[in-house]
């Protein structure tokens, strides 16, 4: 799997986003994953060739606002 850093997490939805409309499929849709930790924001897809991509946000605890 490759994972790419993202620092904000619109960053990691528009990913995923983006990945779906190429023809990816979802693989975990964009959140917070507190089993690894409590500021691991992702999104997992797979590519039309059946890699596994994955963008990831730490830092973060909740949306920032405006």
């Amino acid at each position: 799997m490759i994972a790419l850093r993202a620092v904000q997490w619109q960053q990691v939805d528009d990913f995923h986003a983006a990945a779906l409309r190429h023809g990816g499929s979802s693989e975990g849709a964009p959140g917070l994953r507190p089993q690894y930790q409590p500021d691991f924001y992702a999104a997992y897809v797979r590519d039309p060739d059946g890699h596994k991509l994955a963008a990831v946000c730490r830092g973060l605890t909740r949306r920032p606002g405006p």
